[in-house]
């Protein structure tokens, strides 16, 4: 039976499958349990170790999991299991915090100096 709003409208065909909210994903949280940040190019791989203690990974979990058998940049990542940004980073923190997922951080580049970047602008605008 598809769902119907409250006015016995359908709201998604039968195609769509079962929609789950992002908040359902992560159990309501909006941050990585970890103080650890992730960058969009930082690169993930899994560690082929089993989770610690009482966590059992979820089905989201397990696609990352499998996706990051070979190392894949967290950009690439979110765009393969098709969640949002926000709900990846959160499953990342779970994974990484079970020693189920390795973090390798891009090399950070300094921050180009404003006045140089300035000076080349104004230098393609008298162009």
């Amino acid at each position: 039976m598809t769902p119907r709003d409250s006015h016995g409208e359908r709201w998604f065909d039968q195609e769509a499958g079962p929609i789950v909210r992002p908040y359902a994903v992560t159990n309501g949280r909006t941050l990585p349990d970890s103080s650890a940040s992730f960058g969009l190019i930082d690169v993930v791989v899994a560690t082929g170790e089993g989770p610690y203690g009482h966590f059992r990974p979820g089905p989201e979990h397990r696609r990352i999991l499998g996706v990051c058998r070979r190392p894949t940049p967290i950009v690439d990542l979110t765009s393969e299991i098709d969640l949002p940004l926000g709900v990846v980073r959160v499953l990342l923190g779970d994974l990484t915090n079970e020693g189920m997922l390795r973090i390798v951080s891009a090399q950070r580049q300094p921050v180009p100096d404003q006045r140089l970047l300035r000076m080349v602008l104004d230098g393609l605008e008298s162009l």
